[in-house]
């Protein structure tokens, strides 16, 4: 009988482990989970910095050629038709 006694009370002492290791891990996992949330909103934050600075590096490289840098007077033509294609476009979707 001493040794079902014992084999129970080693079951317990296990089950007790098990729950108390769920429980961290349970605890982790959302502290993780958290940590990933604000990973994911950092880098959708620096993904919109990247796109900004694109842009203005782009209006910065029209504004070079405007100015009159040396590039031919055909490309700065060709950027200036697309940016008024881009005007265009907002202009429709304001008027939706």
């Amino acid at each position: 009988m001493s040794k079902t006694l014992e084999a129970i009370h080693l079951l317990e002492d296990r089950l007790k482990t098990l729950l108390a290791n769920y429980e961290f891990l349970k605890e982790e996992n959302e502290i993780l989970l958290q940590n990933v949330g604000k990973l994911q909103a950092q880098l959708t934050m620096n993904l919109q910095i990247i796109e900004d600075q694109n842009k203005k590096y782009e209006l910065l490289k029209i504004a070079k050629t405007i100015a009159g840098s040396n590039e031919s007077t055909r490309e700065t033509k060709l950027k200036i038709n697309a940016l008024i294609r881009e005007i265009d476009k907002c202009i429709v979707q304001l008027s939706e």
